[in-house]
C-alpha cells in the first residue's frame, strides 16, 4: 500500500484512500501539471481541509503524497534519486495552500533545500463540486509556479583571513515566481524546456566554481553551549579554521548557534539544521564541518537532513595527520588512528572495505557486508597495533643505546604552531620543514646541539627532539596512537615548553599542553617555559606574560632574538635535570 506521509491525525479512511489513489495518476512527461490532476489534489486538500502535496518525478510518476506544507512533507536530501550543486533533482511538488497568497518563504526554502525541478502552489477555493464520472472541478482559484535560478553572485571566501566568525550573513537562494496563473496556462508550461535551460545555467556556474577547486568547500558549524566562554568559543572556531586551511578545504562561511546543551540527534537544533543545509545550497559547499566530536547516529541524521558529507573536528585532524605522518611509524600511527576511529561509524557512513569477503571458513552463515568489514577493520587494527608495539620497543632501545653513552636529552614540546620546528632549525641548523600552519610536522625529529655548561663554559652535547604539537582537547585516539612520539617526551630528561606569544589564546594554550603532560603515564622531566614569536606581540602581552612567568625565557626563532639566552638558561636546566635524578 502506498505511503502517506505528514499530519494524519483525524483523517478517515475514505480520505486516506484517496490520497493513495494519487498514486496511481500519470501526468505526461513534458507538463508540470494538468487541470485534472490539479483539480482533484485541490478536491482532496478542501474535504482534509489541510494542504496536500504530490511529489512528481519527469517520468510523471506520483513518488510522495504528504499532507502538510512543502517544508513539512519535503523529501530527504539524502533520499533524493539526484542531488547536486550542479543539478535539479529531478521532482517537482504540486501544493495546494489554503490562503489566497503567493508561495510563502518557507515553502520557497523546501523547494531550494530539495533543489526541485519546479514548485506549484495551488490556492484553493474552498468549494467547487465533484462532476459525474469523479472529475473535480472550481477547486482552484488561481496557481503560482516557482523554481529556483542559478545564482551568480556565489563568492569564495577563503580561509581563515576572511573568515568572518561573527554572525552568520546568510545568502537568500535565488527563485523565481510567476505571476498568477489559471490551470490552463499553468498546463501550457514546458517542463523539459524549463528543466533543460536551468540545468544548463548549473551545469555552468558549477564548472566556473570547479576551476582551480580541488579542496573542499567548507561550511564550519559552531554550538556555544554554557560551557564555554564567548571568547573561548570564537577561538575554538578560528582554530577550526585553520585546522580546514591546513587540510586543504577553503571555508566558505561558518554559521553559529547558542543552546544550553547539545542536540542529542542533531547537534544544533532543528531550525538551525535548515538554515545549514540551505546555506551549503546557495554557496556550493560540498563539506559542512562540525566544532566538536559527533557520535555516529548524529552524523548519520545529519548527512540524511542536509545532504552532504558531514565532518568532526576529529576527523579533520586525522585528515592532517594522514597527509603529514613522512616515516613508515607516523604512517602506521595515523592509519591506526584513523581505522579506530572508523570502526564504530560504519553504520553511520556506510563506507566499504576494499577487501572482498569469502573463502572457506572466513563467514559465518549470513553474515552481512557490515560485519564483513568490521571483521576485517578489526583484523588490520591489530596487525597495526603490533607493528606499532614492536617500534616502541625499537625506540626503547635506541633511547636505552643514547642514555648508556650519558647524552642528556631535551624535548621540545608545546601547542600547534608555536614554532617549534624552526626553533630545533635555528638552534642546530636542521632543516626540518615549517611552515605557518597547524601540525607542519608530525614526526619526531633529534638533532645534536652544543651548548655551554658550567662555570667554565665547556660545551657539552645534548639531544634535543621536536614532537607533535599538542591541541585542545587532543582526540584520544590519537593520544594512543602516537605513543612512540609522545614517548619521546616522558623519555626526555627535560623539557622545553614553547608558547607562540603572539596567538591571542597563549594562556588557554599554555593550560591545554600542561593538561596533555599531566595525562602521561610517566612524569616528565621539569619543563623551562620559553614565549616565541615576540616580534609579533605587542607590549601589554609581554609585560603580562613577564609578570606571570618571570623565569621564562622570551625569543623570536626566526628572527633568532634570544637564542644565546637560551643556550645558556638550557644549560642550567639539563645541569638541573641532572643532578635531581
Amino acid at each position: 500500500m502506498e505511503t502517506i506521509f505528514g499530519n494524519l491525525q483525524g483523517l478517515k479512511s475514505s480520505q486516506l484512500k484517496q490520497l493513495q489513489r494519487l498514486y496511481h495518476q500519470r501526468i505526461p512527461g513534458d507538463r508540470i501539471t494538468t487541470p485534472d490532476f490539479s483539480q482533484r489534489l485541490a478536491a482532496i486538500s478542501t474535504e482534509v481541509n489541510q494542504p496536500v502535496c504530490a511529489y512528481i518525478n519527469r517520468r510523471g510518476q506520483v513518488i510522495r503524497v504528504g499532507v502538510g506544507t512543502p517544508r513539512q512533507t519535503q523529501i530527504p536530501p539524502m533520499e533524493l534519486p539526484r542531488y547536486g550543486a550542479e543539478r535539479l533533482s529531478g521532482i517537482r511538488c504540486i501544493a495546494t495552500h489554503l490562503k489566497p497568497e503567493p508561495p510563502n518563504e518557507a515553502a520557497l526554502t523546501a523547494m531550494a533545500l530539495q533543489r526541485l525541478d519546479a514548485l506549484v502552489v495551488l490556492n484553493i477555493t474552498g468549494t467547487g463540486f465533484t462532476r459525474r464520472g469523479g472529475g473535480a472541478t472550481g477547486y482552484v482559484k488561481e496557481a503560482y509556479l516557482a523554481h529556483l535560478t542559478p545564482q551568480e553572485s556565489r563568492t569564495l571566501i577563503t580561509s581563515p583571513a576572511a573568515l568572518k566568525v561573527g554572525e552568520s550573513q546568510i545568502q537568500s537562494p535565488s527563485w523565481n515566481i510567476s505571476p498568477p496563473l489559471d490551470l490552463d496556462d499553468l498546463a501550457d508550461q514546458d517542463l523539459v524546456d524549463l528543466v533543460e535551460n536551468l540545468e544548463a545555467e548549473f551545469q555552468r556556474e558549477f564548472i566556473a566554481q570547479e576551476v582551480d577547486a580541488d579542496h573542499d568547500r567548507v561550511l564550519i558549524v559552531g554550538l556555544m553551549t554554557s560551557e564555554v566562554t564567548p571568547l573561548q568559543f570564537q577561538d575554538t572556531l578560528l582554530e577550526l579554521a585553520r585546522l580546514v586551511d591546513t587540510a586543504g578545504g577553503d571555508v566558505l562561511q561558518t554559521i553559529q548557534q547558542k543552546r544550553s546543551r547539545v542536540h542529542p540527534q542533531t547537534v544544533v537544533g532543528e531550525g538551525k539544521v535548515q538554515e545549514i543545509a540551505l546555506t551549503a545550497q546557495t554557496l556550493g559547499v560540498n563539506l559542512v564541518v562540525f566544532d566538536r566530536d559527533l557520535s555516529p547516529s548524529q552524523v548519520r541524521n545529519l548527512e540524511m537532513q542536509i545532504g552532504i558529507r558531514v565532518v568532526d573536528r576529529t576527523e579533520v585532524i586525522l585528515d592532517i595527520f594522514a597527509q603529514r605522518a613522512q616515516s613508515r611509524a607516523g604512517k602506521l600511527q595515523v592509519e591506526l588512528a584513523q581505522l579506530e576511529y572508523m570502526q564504530p561509524r560504519l553504520a553511520g557512513r556506510g563506507r566499504t572495505m576494499s577487501r572482498l569477503g569469502g573463502g572457506i571458513g572466513t563467514r559465518g552463515p549470513g553474515e552481512t557486508k557490515l560485519e564483513t568489514e568490521r571483521r576485517a577493520i578489526g583484523q588490520r587494527i591489530s596487525r597495526l597495533q603490533k607493528e606499532v608495539t614492536q617500534l616502541q620497543a625499537h625506540r626503547s632501545r635506541l633511547r636505552q643505546r643514547r642514555q648508556h653513552r650519558e647524552v642528556p636529552s631535551v624535548a621540545l614540546v608545546g601547542y600547534t604552531n608555536a614554532g617549534k620546528s624552526t626553533l630545533l632549525n635555528a638552534l642546530t641548523n636542521a632543516e626540518v620543514y615549517t611552515a605557518d600552519q597547524l601540525f607542519a610536522t608530525l614526526d619526531p625529529t633529534t638533532r645534536r646541539l652544543v651548548i655551554p655548561y658550567g662555570e667554565t663554559n665547556e660545551h657539552q652535547e645534548i639531544l634535543i627532539t621536536d614532537t607533535v604539537g599538542f591541541i585542545h582537547e587532543l582526540p584520544a585516539s590519537l593520544m594512543d596512537a602516537f605513543r612512540a612520539t609522545l614517548e619521546e617526551v616522558t623519555e626526555a630528561d627535560a623539557l622545553l615548553h614553547l608558547v607562540d606569544l603572539s596567538h591571542p589564546a597563549w594562556l588557554r594554550h599554555i593550560r591545554s599542553v600542561r593538561e596533555i603532560l599531566a595525562q602521561m603515564p610517566i612524569t616528565p622531566g621539569p619543563a623551562l617555559v620559553i614565549f616565541n614569536k615576540i616580534d609579533q606581540a605587542d607590549s601589554e602581552t609581554l609585560a603580562l606574560a613577564r609578570e606571570e612567568f618571570p623565569l621564562a625565557v622570551f625569543i623570536s626563532a626566526s628572527q633568532r632574538l634570544g637564542l644565546e639566552t637560551l643556550r645558556q638558561r638550557l644549560a642550567q636546566l639539563i645541569e638541573y635535570a641532572v643532578d635531581s635524578q
